[in-house]
């Protein structure tokens, strides 16, 4: 019974045993790991792996035979393994003396593809998604994939935008990935409202946003997109605007657009509340620094009692104020205005306080999100550098360039904490845009050099390679003109805020009688001295050659003819003396220095409502070449808002001119100023000044002046977003002196005399895609005999 007994308890023991088997050898494996506080393994045995090799993750376990391991190291090593992107499921098991690690790997992706998509290129889409050929596949990836490229084409305005994911599975762990894009139709904006605004009319407003309404040019604009970062950003606008009219309690209340999706458009309500208009009342300068005197910093403020409250006004008084005293010595100045709001007669005094501010230095600059345009172009932007002081003027300044170079979509300055109390990392975000550009356009001209339709194309980038260098070709010509140029700028060279760069070009023209071919070339310099003024040196050197056309030749040019029946091909009643005397004497060689002084406070160049734009240039010719003279231009244009609520700004022009020839030799008649549309409208191009009375042909002045007055104007009833304004305009000029010699016959030159003409008229300004064009209707109130007179103009409209 004894033995029975054993027998029984033995087979009772096994069977449970063997019920318990599997299970238990799970708990032996998962708790020899738990529990080994210093376990050692003899192998590490490596399972489920295709594509990557066993050693590769034996060195991410970083568990080694012989050597003593814990459940933390086990831990470390599932981390490191799930951290490479590359699996999907790692478990790591001890059994016996061995460290299993099963894995199971992410499937690869083949290509990435894309269907469907016309409005946005294969090569765009491909920056905007995570997938990549040879990278790991994700589901959760591609979902987000799918969502960024809703979101692209959100940003071009196609809302209705679908996008499905597709997964197409090659095979021995391999995917394709294909997108398919059905793109919809654009989203556009019906409409943009105003609620709430009186000091300004809906028009002006809207013309301060950068959301524009729908119209049939907005394929090429691209500018009535809605974005609800656009339009965060027009909210910043339009509080700037105001806050720089006096209205300093101005809020946005609410800004929003409601879709419709009948018609697939966009209504944008903007809500605001001006509040009042206030003007600066006492204005002072305090400091708590002795060595400082506020009375003489009084003067570099640039706010006055009195005038209308101005943020901008505000800003460039301290950032006038912090200079001066960092220029004293004292690097950590910091200058706060203080304001005091008197509500009842809508004033705000201001008092700019100057104290000795804690001392903070640049630890380093972090930039981010630059892939294509280089550190060095953002940093060369800042006055600051790692180890200077800390200056948030100077920091301010630095984003107005970045954000000023045209490379980015936004830019973002912000600060962190550095390794110590005192230091500061300075981090510069960035989003980049697209930098270059090709284009292809035609126009028409009815004045200047040649007149009729003419086409152009041209290459632009304006971030060459990513290091801020603008570089442009451009091809042109039309019925009598042929153009070719190359330009390139350094705008740093050789490491300093020097602009250096050059211009090859080639210009053929066809007149009447004769034709010209100008080649040549310019090599300049550019370096700015203030924030509003600059200076441009240039070394110019050009050659013209000129020929006569038809049966007019070199040796029957200017001659009468020896038929008194019959008149010459190119004689003194066809083409003047001077004219044949400087085609008779090409190609002419010209070399010049040049040297220009320019002066900047323009608010917009696009769409000027105040500033001043002036320029004065001094050019010598001589070193080398055949012209001899020294001349000197200037030009100033003064832009001035005459009416807010109706968008009237005001304009006001002077400019003039003096050339005089030195040496032996007088000036060529090609070296002397010809009239144009920028002079005085209403004439035709070169159509007053001295002229030959037997041909009637003008042949230019020593000197001129100019002067116009001219109110520009929004359109009623035409919607603000055509671009289109109108403009009404005085002119008057003069055209005089001329030494060319008696020509043949004994005939002189006439019109030499200050005789003044004027104009009046109106005219239409349109910004279109192609640049700002404008038609004038211009009529001669003062004109003199032999002018030419054109009233209709049409062209290029340059306003500076």
């Amino acid at each position: 019974m004894k033995a029975a007994s054993n027998f029984l308890s033995a087979a009772s023991a096994v069977a449970m045993s063997a019920s318990l088997a599997v299970p238990g050898a799970a708990v032996v494996q998962l708790s020899a790991v738990s529990v080994a506080s210093a376990a050692v393994i003899s192998n590490v045995e490596v399972r489920g792996n295709k594509r990557i090799e066993a050693s590769t993750i034996r060195d991410y376990v970083a568990v080694r035979p012989g050597k003593s391991f814990s459940a933390a190291d086990i831990d470390e090593a599932v981390k490191r393994l799930f951290a490479t992107g590359l699996f999907s499921d790692v478990r790591i098991n001890q059994v016996g003396s061995t460290l299993v690690v099963q894995v199971s790997e992410l499937q690869v992706v083949n290509q990435v593809l894309f269907q469907g998509n016309k409005k946005i290129k294969d090569a765009q889409l491909s920056g905007t998604v995570q997938l990549k050929p040879r990278g790991a596949f994700s589901t959760a990836t591609m979902e987000a994939d799918a969502e960024a490229i809703r979101e692209s084409y959100r940003r071009i305005g196609r809302n209705d935008a679908t996008v499905t994911p597709q997964v197409m599975d090659l095979g021995e762990n391999r995917v394709n990935v294909v997108f398919n894009i059905k793109e919809g139709e654009r989203t556009k904006i019906a409409a943009i409202n105003f609620v709430g605004n009186h000091a300004f009319g809906s028009r002006r407003l809207a013309d301060v946003i950068s959301t524009k309404k729908s119209t049939i040019l907005s394929f090429l604009l691209r500018d009535d997109v809605y974005d609800e970062q656009r339009l965060r950003a027009d909210e910043e606008a339009l509080r700037r605007f105001y806050y720089n009219r006096g209205y300093a309690d101005f809020r946005v209340v609410s800004a929003s657009g409601d879709l419709n999706e009948a018609t697939n458009t966009y209504t944008v309500t903007i809500t605001v509340d001006e509040g009042d208009r206030y003007t600066f009342g006492d204005v002072a300068v305090e400091t708590s620094i002795p060595e400082l005197n506020a009375a003489e910093l009084q003067s570099i403020v640039k706010t006055r009692s009195g005038g209308v409250y101005s943020a901008k006004n505000v800003e460039e008084s301290i950032i006038a104020l912090t200079e001066s005293v960092a220029g004293k010595g004292y690097a950590f100045a910091q200058v706060t205005p203080r304001g005091d709001r008197n509500f009842q007669n809508h004033t705000i005094s201001v008092a700019y306080t100057i104290d000795q501010g804690a001392k903070a230095y640049v630890e380093r600059i972090e930039i981010r999100g630059n892939d294509y345009t280089r550190d060095y172009v953002i940093r060369r932007e800042f006055d600051v550098s790692e180890g200077d002081a800390f200056n948030q003027v100077l920091i301010q300044r630095a984003k107005k360039r970045l954000e000023g170079l045209g490379f980015f979509e936004s830019v973002q300055v912000s600060t962190a904490p550095g390794s110590e109390p005192d230091q500061v990392v300075l981090v510069v975000d960035v989003v980049e845009k697209a930098s270059g550009e090709f284009s292809i356009g035609a126009g028409y001209t009815s004045g200047g050099e040649a007149p009729g339709p003419s086409v152009e194309g041209s290459i632009t980038e304006r971030n060459f390679l990513g290091r801020g260098q603008y570089i442009r070709l451009s091809a042109g010509g039309g019925r009598n003109a042929r153009d070719f140029m190359v330009s390139f700028t350094e705008p740093y060279f050789l490491g300093s805020r020097v602009a250096a760069g050059f211009d090859v070009y080639r210009q053929t023209r066809t007149f009447t009688n004769y034709e010209n071919e100008l080649n040549g070339g310019t090599v300049r310099f550019g370096l700015p001295i203030t924030e509003t003024l600059s200076t441009q040196l240039a070394y110019n050197l050009t050659q013209e050659k000129y020929k006569f056309r038809g049966d007019c030749t070199v040796e029957n040019a200017g001659k009468e003819s020896d038929d008194p029946t019959k008149a010459a091909p190119c004689g003194p009643d066809e083409i003047s003396p001077a004219i044949v005397d400087g085609v008779k004497n090409s190609p002419w060689v010209k070399s010049s220095v040049s040297g220009t002084l320019l002066y900047n406070t323009i608010d917009d160049m696009k769409n000027p409502h105040s500033g001043i734009y002036a320029a004065l240039t001094t050019e010598v010719a001589g070193l080398g070449g055949d012209a001899r003279f020294v001349k000197v231009t200037g030009r100033s244009s003064y832009y001035q808002t005459l009416s807010e609520e109706y968008d009237i700004v005001g304009l006001a022009s002077v400019g003039g001119g003096h050339v005089a020839g030195y040496g032996s030799d007088n000036l060529r008649i090609f070296d002397h100023f010809q009239s144009n549309d920028r002079m005085i409208r209403g004439f035709e191009y070169g159509g007053i000044g001295p002229y030959d009375p037997r041909n009637d042909d003008h042949v230019g002045g020593t000197s001129y002046l100019n002067a116009s007055a001219e109110a520009q104007f929004a359109l009623p009833v035409i919607p603000e977003s055509l671009g289109l304004r109108g403009a009404v305009f005085a002119d008057a000029a003069t055209l005089f002196g001329n030494k060319i010699p008696v020509s043949q016959g004994g005939v002189d030159i006439v019109g030499k005399g200050m005789e003044w003409r004027a104009s009046i008229g109106a005219g239409l300004i349109w910004a279109s895609p192609f640049g700002p064009l404008r038609v004038d209707y211009a009529i001669p109130v003062v004109k003199q005999d032999g002018d030419a007179v054109q009233n209709f103009n049409f062209g290029i409209s340059t306003r500076f």
